[in-house]
């Protein structure tokens, strides 16, 4: 093996603006790890456990919006990869996977850490190539250097997205020196992007199209926020009149426009109601809901028509009511659109009436968390407002995110930016993904976590880097409360064992362990919490399900109360 030709793939990697490098420690995988560590243009950190790892690469990825290089050793550690892969795929993160092989006839021949890893990871991937495992000639030197530049180019690609790349190494792997041969100067294939428009055609049949609708809806999903887009929205609607809608994952806060109750609103069972909010068109842009009461209602109050803002990738058809797919940027079309449409008075009930709707939800929530002196919810209330302004709020999955899209964020804290893993649901790595922001961030990083997510991703805090930026709320019910709310589980005998799956931890131990501080919230003001000390900072509420349960129920029973009246 020519170590150069593997650092020269490194030094490629740094020529496309790679820059931020997850290691996980193996000896297949030396030849790439050497070449990235041994390019100072790289900073690279090495995480043991690969599931752990991965998420931290992708939260990198996410907030530092450039590819981050992912290596492995061989075997099943490159499955240990495939939650975050997948996370990434869905969520449209650009991640370089490289996985280290045995060569070919070693595969199926019994040979230690060694199993089927071409094309791993399925269609979880935009594109899967496999490296050379003889560089003796110089057309293999070529295909590895086009391999490479193809990968990152489609990584970053719109839609944006996971690329794997597996490495098969024969022996010997450490090689003295990288300097055996002559250096190999990498030759970068730069792609020019281009901006995707309409033509003048194309908008004067699209406004004649859209000055037909009275009640149009806007439905953002889950993305990072665009300063550019909140401006471009706030003139549309300042101009058109038109309601936005959606959850806590849109990060929309900042626009006191923004329907955030949505979720609220939509699951009162007022038939009159859902009626008179249904929209004859719908324009949708980013990715998941997490308001489900939302993607009920649309889809069976479903639009006349249904618009979704996507310059590239497949499009979901979520609320199966999708009639047209725009190929421009959300920020583009709304900067245009203001000022083409024409102006229509008769738009403006339909956003008076969602608009009263909020302030009705609005004023519900409040009355009912500031009369709430205990659970876990009120608790909660009390953290979303007390995060620093200038800060990342991370929600782990089940009742996390669920509570914080109830309480909302307010116009106010903008300076907020909520990250979830959202792509796929999971708990597997919602912590890992919050350390990886807290990492490439100087923000304060807030994670709010549930027991069983934090239990399950504990090795996200096993490795040797400093994170004082990084606060953990935990909420301990001691099980997954989730199940005890759900219609289904909550009345099954099985339900305790199986599905709630009691357990008994607590993070005083887990924090002694690694060294961070630990806090109880019955004894903790919040602002001093959020007060860095250096570390890491756990601030854990013991809950009891059974209470919290009843709180939630009555906490829906008052919200409906209020639309009956």
């Amino acid at each position: 093996m020519n170590s150069n030709v593997i650092h020269s793939l490194a030094e490629l990697c740094a020529l496309k603006g790679v820059r931020n490098v997850v290691v996980c420690p193996g000896s297949r995988s030396a030849p790439l790890t050497l070449a990235f560590l041994r390019n100072k243009l790289f900073t690279c950190r090495t995480f043991s456990d690969e599931r752990s790892a991965a998420f931290i690469a992708l939260a990198m990825a996410q907030q530092t919006k450039k590819p981050v290089a992912l290596i492995c050793t061989s075997g099943s550690a490159a499955y240990n990869f495939a939650p975050a892969v997948a996370e990434s795929f869905f969520q449209q993160i650009p991640l370089l996977v490289f996985t280290a092989d045995r060569p070919k006839e070693w595969i199926d021949q019994l040979d230690g850490q060694t199993i089927r890893q071409q094309g791993i990871f399925g269609h979880h991937v935009k594109r899967s190539y496999e490296l050379p495992q003889d560089y003796s000639h110089a057309d293999s030197i070529w295909h590895a250097n086009r391999i490479v530049n193809e990968a990152v180019n489609l990584a970053e690609a719109l839609p944006q997205g996971p690329v794997h790349i597996n490495a098969p190494f024969r022996e010997p792997l450490y090689p003295a020196t990288a300097s055996e041969a002559p250096r190999i100067i990498p030759r970068n294939m730069e792609v020019d992007s281009s901006s995707l428009h309409l033509s003048d055609d194309q908008w004067v049949e699209l406004v004649k199209s859209m000055d037909t609708f009275r009640k149009i809806l806007i439905v953002p999903g889950q993305q990072v926020p665009s300063q550019k887009l909140l401006e471009n929205l706030t003139a549309f609607y300042t101009r058109h009149h038109c309601p936005l809608a959606g959850d806590i994952l849109s990060n929309f806060h900042g626009l006191p426009f923004f329907c955030r109750h949505a979720d609220t609103i939509l699951g009162q069972p007022v038939e009159a109601n859902q009626q008179a909010l249904q929209p004859d068109l719908i324009i949708t842009f980013g990715k998941s809901l997490v308001a489900k009461n939302l993607k009920l209602f649309l889809r069976a109050h479903k639009p006349a028509a249904h618009w979704h803002l996507q310059p590239e990738g497949e499009v979901a058809d979520t609320f199966q009511s999708l009639t047209r797919i725009i190929r421009v940027s959300p920020d583009y079309f709304f900067a245009q659109v203001t000022s083409k449409l024409n102006v229509n008075n008769a738009r403006q009930p339909f956003a008076t009436l969602w608009e009263q709707h909020e302030t009705r939800a609005n004023h519900a929530v409040k009355t009912f968390m500031d009369s709430q002196a205990a659970g876990e919810f009120a608790f909660l209330s009390k953290v979303l407002r007390e995060i620093p302004t200038s800060s990342n709020l991370h929600l782990a999955n089940s009742m996390s995110v669920r509570y914080a899209n109830l309480i909302g964020l307010l116009p106010e804290q903008q300076g907020v930016t909520v990250y979830s893993n959202r792509g796929t649901s999971g708990i597997d790595g919602c912590s890992s993904t919050a350390v990886g922001h807290a990492l490439t961030s100087d923000n304060a990083n807030v994670l709010i976590t549930g027991d069983q997510a934090f239990f399950y991703d504990r090795n996200a805090f096993w490795h040797n880097y400093s994170l004082p930026n990084l606060f953990v709320v935990l909420i301990n019910n001691h099980g997954g409360i989730i199940f005890n709310m759900i219609n289904g589980p909550a009345h099954l005998p099985e339900a305790e064992e199986f599905f709630i799956t009691r357990q008994a931890l607590h993070a005083r131990p887990l924090a002694a362990e690694f060294g961070f501080s630990h806090e109880q919230a019955s004894t903790t003001s919040l602002p001093d919490f959020f007060t860095s000390n250096g570390n890491v900072k756990i601030l854990e509420m013991e809950s009891d399900q059974a209470l919290n349960k009843k709180i939630f129920e009555t906490f829906k029973k008052q919200i409906k109360k209020t639309y009956e009246d």
